[in-house]
């Protein structure tokens, strides 16, 4: 019997879904559950099995198709290993024996990575980065995260912590950082980054503006909201969003200038302003690229939506393909 289906897990810290995929990346089956966190996280791994198992009986369909399962995770990943540790939004506190218990539960080969890491793969094989090999992708939504492509390779770095783009500094001595440093592009183009410029900027601001009168009133105001009065033409709603395009633009030079991939992809929450957002960083990028970077490297938006991540985790247990 031809092995012809992947399996792919995005484990995310209020949702985890489930997706399987012919070995060519359709998806054929999506579904999700809750993620449980509480108990330290003790229910997350059984869960992930049991749904798994369930769904294939279900479905009638024969273990002996199935290549392989792939999920990407918060945390830090040991790919060696089959471990997962420091996931504080899923109360992974401790190392995680991820992949002996699910092998052990399902029979079947199970690879992971980071999330982030996961997101890139499925947007460099069947989104924006239309499968090739060079692809830069960085995500935006409460924080900022990456991954890297290079030459068809995922750019992982000795300890895994390869991509983090969330930690350029773009600003020294700017915004403070949960990391402990100080201005990081995570500070400035994530959600509650773009929302933190809109506070000082409107500190500032003596105009007329919806920004600053929302702020002032203490009501709530999120990035989508700031991006749609940036749409609407409010001035100061605006200027924040130059300031986050121009800081985005810069770094994404910079990742240009080193890597020259054929495409940086921007996806995330925060990228869901569209071309509003992209022609302002495109605007940035090109200040600071450099000349023949210019003319081979595109910036894009990703293209798969929310269904990056499991496609990417699928494309993980590609590996077990060639072994």
């Amino acid at each position: 019997m031809a092995k012809d289906k992947l399996i792919g897990v995005d484990l995310g810290g209020t949702t985890i879904k489930f997706a399987i995929l012919t070995d060519t990346g359709e998806i054929q089956e999506k579904w999700s559950v809750p993620t449980n966190i509480l108990d330290n996280g003790s229910h997350i791994v059984p869960d992930i099995i049991d749904s798994i198992n369930a769904r294939l009986d279900l479905l009638k369909l024969d273990r002996d198709r199935i290549i392989g399962i792939g999920m990407g995770t918060p945390g830090t990943v040991n790919r060696e290993k089959g471990t997962v540790e420091a996931a504080y939004n899923l109360n992974w506190k401790n190392v995680q024996h991820v992949r002996d218990q699910i092998q052990k539960s399902t029979g079947l080969n199970f690879t992971m990575d980071n999330d982030a890491n996961s997101a890139a793969i499925g947007e460099q094989w069947k989104g924006a980065g239309e499968n090739n090999p060079n692809v830069s992708f960085i995500t935006l939504g409460t924080g900022v995260g990456g991954g890297i492509i290079a030459n068809g390779q995922m750019v992982r770095g000795v300890f895994g912590a390869g991509g983090e783009f969330g930690h350029m500094v773009v600003q020294p001595g700017g915004y403070l950082c949960t990391c402990g440093n100080h201005g990081c592009l995570e500070q400035y183009c994530s959600a509650t980054g773009v929302v933190h410029l809109a506070r000082d900027f409107a500190d500032e601001y003596e105009g007329d503006s919806k920004l600053k009168a929302m702020l002032d009133n203490g009501d709530e105001v999120t990035s989508k909201i700031v991006f749609d009065l940036a749409k609407g033409g409010d001035f100061l709603a605006n200027e924040v969003v130059n300031k986050m395009a121009y800081y985005l633009g810069y770094a994404t030079a910079a990742l240009s200038n080193i890597l020259n991939p054929a495409y940086v992809v921007i996806g995330g929450g925060v990228s869901a302003a569209g071309d509003f957002l992209l022609d302002k960083v495109k605007a940035n990028w090109t200040k600071y690229a450099f000349s023949s970077v210019r003319s081979s490297t595109k910036l894009r938006l990703a293209a798969l939506g929310n269904d990056a991540g499991v496609i990417g985790a699928a494309s993980l247990a590609r590996e077990f393909i060639e072994k």
